[in-house]
């Protein structure tokens, strides 16, 4: 998953980045409204976590201009503000869910992964594919019940792509949203993943679609 955490509290924003990062999310900071406005036009992000009080204008007042474009990407309100009265606010501007400050890291956590799981159609958190599971909450993967060990990026390229199923993801859209902006890992790369994760988790489990992309797919016989 890749994150925009628009935070102007430079200390918890590093914190915060740092403890999804060992997670295994991808994480961008933004200091101010405007910073987080141009990166939610020009990138594309799994979802944001959006402060409310930041320096050049309400955070509300940036997640209503959002969903006012048409700009419908998961936000999580990260905020001090306790009053009913300000939640509520920031749930009419279009904000998907809530957490006060001071917070555990852990429910940031568990509250950014529902969101995504359910943005891509997705209740359980264990995502499923023929016998091919993936533990949203651990990032744990198993086969028939055999766990696989993945590395951290074969984990992200794997999440995405079983949140993603049936759907076809292209290369650009896999580039955008598994790797670092300052990576900008070429096709080979990609490939070479691909061909990792097939190797621990079966040929078929992955099929490539010339001229489109990858999609994740269960097993023949297995539904």
């Amino acid at each position: 998953m890749k994150i925009l955490l628009v935070e102007d509290d430079r200390a918890l924003a590093e914190a915060l980045g740092e403890a999804l990062r060992d997670a295994g999310l991808l994480v961008e900071i933004a200091g101010t409204g405007g910073e987080a406005d141009f990166l939610v036009r020009t990138e594309r992000y799994d979802a944001v976590v959006l402060d409310l009080g930041l320096p050049d204008g309400d955070g509300t007042r940036w997640l209503g201009q959002w969903r006012d474009d048409a700009i419908d990407l998961p936000v999580l309100v990260l905020t001090a503000r306790e009053r009913w009265s300000d939640k509520a606010a920031g749930f009419s501007a279009g904000a998907d869910d809530y957490v006060t400050k001071p917070f555990e890291t852990a429910e940031v956590l568990f509250r950014l992964r529902a969101l995504v799981r359910r943005s891509h159609g997705h209740a359980h958190p264990v995502l499923t594919l023929g016998e091919l599971t993936y533990d949203t909450h651990s990032a744990s993967v198993s086969v028939a019940g055999r766990p696989v060990t993945l590395t951290a990026q074969e984990s992200r390229l794997l999440a995405y792509l079983m949140h993603a199923a049936p759907r076809i993801v292209s290369r650009a859209e896999l580039a955008e949203h598994v790797y670092d902006r300052d990576q900008e890992p070429d096709s080979n790369v990609i490939d070479v993943q691909i061909s990792r994760l097939r190797r621990k988790l079966g040929s078929g489990r992955i099929e490539t679609l010339r001229g489109q992309g990858y999609r994740a797919v269960a097993l023949e016989g297995e539904g």
